[in-house]
């Protein structure tokens, strides 16, 4: 277009509609694209001021497989590739960060991934935008941020195989487990065993008011059985192997309640070992409770209910925290995330799998023999 007809068409600009200039935007958009070796964005046939992602399926949904295509041609790595994959999963399946509409359109890339425009509230996002990722650096690292994950590694050694400072990968963990600590089963379904464990309180990495002498390497309670230095954790499991539990301000009914309320429900069958708490939660709520003799081994009448699972999960749970040295209790949460996301991954997890629960995509639960 030579000057003459540019100046034309910008004068031009002012007279169109609010059809027109979004049509306008998305014209400009696929130029830009296509010059960018882009895939398209096609109209919706609904109208011409709506646009969808130009996928071969007619939707998306979070249970679908989403195309395995990288947004900016020029990133070659495959940790990049893994990450745009991830990235175009979780927009297919939950939409605008913004105001979750799914009318969606392409609207470029930067910094090795796909931006996206709504056609709603007319915002402009990535797969990011809205996540504990979000503003994060040195993407090309992160896939080996998951691998330090995986194998429970120290922050020294994970700063040593991300190529970082230890204060980075400090700040890369605890962005890493923010969505992993949230990501708990909304129901648990048939016989669900409850029961809850201690750990000793911590105030690793704090630095003044200490409200006792600092102990090294996690050390030992100054009291022997239960006391305030004890923070008690419920965990929850049915027999399919989904999980959830919760760090506890007091083992009472309250608290219980506040875990556990709509998880479990009147439709399950609850065993427990006969703690005051949870017991007083399951009348509260009338559910069916078998009460248990410790350690909560079956009996012979009823060899199905029994909380050996749950046990179990305490045992490995606490086997699992042991090379940590202590775990910071404000941080709590963040480790029963991260050993609920290990036990869910199975024996065989992959990088991008991590990343897909850093990024808020629900990982399911294993599932164990009952």
């Amino acid at each position: 277009m030579d000057q003459a007809c540019f100046g034309a068409w910008l004068e031009g600009v002012r007279s169109l509609t609010a059809g027109q200039r979004s049509q306008g935007f998305r014209e400009l958009a696929l130029a830009e694209a296509a010059e960018a070796g882009s895939h398209p964005v096609c109209a919706s046939p609904t109208g011409a001021a709506e646009a969808v992602l130009a996928v071969p399926d007619t939707a998306w949904t979070a249970a679908e497989e989403p195309p395995n295509r990288i947004a900016d041609d020029t990133v070659a790595a495959a940790e990049s590739a893994s990450l745009a994959t991830v990235a175009t999963r979780k927009v297919g399946g939950t939409g605008c960060p913004h105001c979750a509409s799914q009318q969606l359109q392409r609207w470029g890339s930067a910094n090795g991934l796909p931006r996206y425009r709504c056609t709603t509230c007319r915002r402009s996002f990535n797969a990011l935008t809205g996540t504990p990722l979000a503003r994060l650096r040195k993407k090309e690292q992160w896939p080996a941020q998951a691998q330090a994950l995986i194998t429970g590694e120290s922050l020294a050694k994970a700063a040593k195989r991300c190529d970082v400072a230890v204060t980075t990968a400090f700040r890369w963990r605890h962005r890493f487990l923010a969505a992993a600590a949230l990501d708990k089963p909304i129901r648990l379904e048939g016989i669900v065993e409850a029961d809850e464990t201690f750990i000793l309180e911590s105030f690793k990495g704090r630095r003044t008011e200490l409200p006792r002498p600092a102990r090294k390497r996690g050390g030992k309670a100054s009291k022997r059985g239960l006391s305030a230095e004890q923070i008690p954790v419920l965990v929850a499991r049915d027999r399919s192997g989904q999980t959830t539990d919760a760090v506890l301000a007091r083992l009472d009914r309250a608290s219980v309640t506040a875990a556990l309320g709509g998880v479990v429900t009147p439709e399950n069958q609850l065993c427990c070992d006969g703690g005051k708490a949870i017991v007083g939660f399951a009348r509260k709520e009338q559910i069916p409770c078998c009460i248990l003799p410790s350690p909560g081994g079956p009996r012979p009448e009823a060899p199905n209910l029994h909380i050996n699972n749950v046990n179990g999960y305490h045992g490995r749970l606490k086997e699992w925290l042991r090379p940590f040295h202590g775990v910071a209790t404000k941080y709590l949460d963040r480790y029963l995330g991260w050993r609920r996301t290990v036990e869910a991954l199975g024996n065989d997890p992959e990088p991008q799998d991590w990343l897909r629960s850093a990024l808020g995509i629900p990982i399911c639960q294993q599932v164990t023999q009952a």
